[in-house]
């Protein structure tokens, strides 16, 4: 084979890796978005707080020690609604399942569908704070008016007594900020330009 038979050869293998490279970055930049959400809710990292299902939550031995949970309510500055925690702390058992009520009230004039997203501060608790049932999980639709009673049921791992970076935690804040769902915004802009 002749000197250059070999470097075709050679630059075909190169722009072949060089392809492949180029697809395997693309695949990740669309995959990691999906793949940090699934390592957020496994780890609690940033916050995320973990689900529970009423058989896991119902096998949870109680601890001795008790902890507060703050409530936080917020709103993006382009949805129309009141949010609001019914209370401002809760104060509980570590293990016990406890029930808190948020009330969110559409002062718009025509129907709103939003979607919560939140987070547990500080961080490292994030893993062990559980929801067992949370408006959260669905996107809820308030007509216009409309005012309703959003329950979240929830408990923390007793677990969160042996992790040295969290053991120590006297208070978790549970937080919502409620966001007009993607489909709905555009509605939202077709009824404020009727124009569009």
């Amino acid at each position: 084979m002749d000197n250059t038979a070999q470097q075709t050869n050679r630059n075909r293998r190169v722009a072949l890796i060089a392809l492949a490279g180029a697809l395997a970055m693309l695949g990740l930049g669309y995959a990691s978005v999906p793949l940090y959400r699934l390592f957020c809710q496994v780890t609690g990292y940033g916050g995320t707080t973990q689900r529970a299902s009423l058989a896991e939550a119902g096998s949870v031995k109680l601890g001795a020690q008790t902890i507060s949970v703050r409530f936080d309510a917020n709103i993006d500055r382009d949805m129309p609604w009141r949010f609001e925690p019914e209370q401002t702390t809760q104060d509980m058992r570590i293990g016990a399942r406890k029930m808190a009520y948020f009330k969110a009230e559409n002062m718009s004039d025509h129907p709103i569908t939003g979607v919560a997203s939140f987070n547990v501060t500080p961080e490292q608790a994030g893993k062990y704070f559980k929801k067992v049932q949370c408006f959260c999980f669905n996107r809820q639709t308030l007509q216009p008016g409309q005012s309703v009673d959003m329950p979240v049921i929830y408990y923390v791992d007793p677990a969160i007594l042996d992790d040295p970076d969290a053991k120590d935690v006297q208070q978790i804040t549970l937080s919502y900020t409620f966001h007009i769902a993607p489909d709905d915004g555009a509605k939202a802009l077709d009824r404020a330009d009727p124009a569009r």
